[in-house]
């Protein structure tokens, strides 16, 4: 029964993270985003394509989708193995999704959710700081979010001092650098676009 339930847990996480928020805002708004700027669903290229406004309110709600079911999963794991894993599954969803034939966007906004729930909002609003004026000093978002993706393990490192906790960090770093596959490409190639906000 706790297997079950536990693996109850992990496939609504994973729904959850699923949910294409950037493909849905954009159709209301009469755009298939895939077909669009880079043709990512995420809150980057929804901000390219439609504002601002609308493009905060993409990254909202993919924040949400790993901050809420993380304090779910808290609720019934408060530390082990079974809550990396459970909180883990929105980031898998988001970026493989399962409504877009497990293609999806590139994580970072759901990884946030994750950052502000493992080392708490306060420290999670001074990183945000940090990123932000990063992007704007470099003006590559892609280089700043795989920078931020080599530093996780550290970071949860620092916080946790747990091998697991570190491997969770390798994971999530290994999640982003793939999802950033072609961004990689072409920052190496200096054909990336820049990034304005």
């Amino acid at each position: 029964m706790h297997t079950l339930f536990f693996i109850g847990l992990c496939l609504g996480a994973y729904l959850i993270g699923s949910i294409p928020v950037g493909y849905l805002v954009a159709k209301a708004r009469g755009t298939d985003i895939r077909t669009v700027g880079s043709g990512n669903i995420g809150s980057t290229n929804v901000t390219r394509a439609l504002g601002m406004r609308w493009g905060a309110l993409v990254a909202l709600f993919d924040f949400m989708k790993s901050y809420l079911p993380a304090l779910l999963a808290h609720h019934f794991y408060p530390a082990g193995w079974q809550l990396l894993v459970i909180t883990l599954m929105p980031v898998v969803g988001h970026i493989f999704s399962i409504f877009l034939g497990f293609k999806g966007g590139k994580g970072v906004a759901t990884t946030f959710g994750l950052l502000a729930f493992y080392f708490g909002l306060p420290l999670y609003a001074l990183f945000v700081v940090l990123w932000y004026l990063a992007v704007k000093f470099t003006k590559l978002m892609s280089l700043v979010n795989l920078i931020i993706g080599l530093l996780l393990p550290l970071a949860f490192w620092i916080k946790y001092r747990t091998t697991p906790y570190v491997l969770f960090g390798l994971v999530v770093c290994a999640l982003i650098w793939w999802s950033h596959r072609a961004n990689i490409k072409r920052l190496l190639t200096g054909q990336e676009l820049p990034t304005h906000y």
